[in-house]
């Protein structure tokens, strides 16, 4: 089945990393450096501008939100007043760290890219790490084909990863001290680079795919059982809305910084869907 979006807000650079939170939708507008909400009417407001590109958002058990500042490298946590540095990535990973999700317990799973993809250079493999409350990062998974996407089970025992540049889909089993074990391809999709995902009710993830520029359902093993065609190229999608039950699809006709900050063709597409949003984020 394939449906197409309809148009909820534009004239953004790059968005991505979205959250559904407090009836609004939060994400990243990478590229002019801001983290942004917009509700289901298109309202939208910038509620912090940090100084290097926010990527993964999420938020802590006392309700305290965090971004990762990507090329610093850096956990942050911005408000209005003040940006305080949770933890410091920057020895473990030597270019850019990518999206996050944060587990009940307050853990951050972060996606390091391990190369750098915006300036060509040749590819290298890419890891997660752990970012706990007390400021400690460590690697927790490594020889990872560009982590990306980020989800956990709605029980907190399974983070599943989208491996962009290995069309593939990798589970691990959470561990009691946030470790990751039991490693395994929770879907092979050849042809598609995940991006950002989300979980469904029914254990479904879908994913955001810029290279075949469709958003997909995707069930354990790899079925694809829908199809969502988007207006512009997709990086990343989330459920939400009073029900979750409202696919947001993050979009822009490039990912190149300089041009997307020129063309500002980033956009919150929607479109109805009939299982629920689960899980985190």
């Amino acid at each position: 089945m394939t449906v197409e979006t309809t148009i909820l807000l534009d004239g953004l650079t790059l968005p991505e990393c979205p959250r559904w939170r407090n009836n609004k939708l939060w994400f990243s507008n990478i590229w002019a450096r801001q983290i942004m909400t917009v509700d289901l009417a298109g309202n939208s407001e910038t509620v912090a501008t940090l100084p290097s590109y926010p990527f993964g958002l999420g938020w802590m058990p006392n309700d305290q939100l965090l971004a990762v500042s990507g090329l610093e490298r850096k956990l942050l946590r911005p408000s209005y007043e003040e940006l305080v540095m949770i933890a410091d990535m920057s020895e473990i990973e030597q270019f850019s760290c990518n999206d996050m999700v944060i587990s009940k317990q307050g853990w951050a799973y972060i996606g390091a890219t391990g190369f750098d993809f915006l300036g060509n250079q040749p590819f290298a493999q890419g890891k997660l790490i752990l970012a706990t409350p007390d400021g400690m990062a460590r690697v927790v998974a490594s020889e990872m084909d560009f982590p990306n996407g980020l989800v956990i089970t709605p029980d907190g025992k399974t983070i599943i990863v989208a491996e962009t540049f290995g069309g593939r889909l990798t589970a691990f089993d959470l561990t009691s001290d946030g470790s990751l074990v039991n490693r395994r391809v929770w879907a092979q999709i050849n042809g598609r680079t995940p991006d950002g995902i989300c979980l469904d009710a029914e254990g479904a993830v879908w994913v955001a795919s810029p290279q075949s520029g469709e958003v997909i359902r995707v069930l354990e093993g790899g079925e694809i059982t829908h199809h969502v065609q988007a207006t512009n190229i997709p990086f990343a999608c989330m459920l939400g809305g009073s029900d979750r039950c409202t696919l947001f699809v993050l979009t822009s006709a490039t990912h190149e910084p300089e041009k997307a900050r020129a063309l500002k063709s980033g956009r919150i597409e929607t479109v109805q869907v009939k299982v629920s949003g689960a899980g985190l984020p």
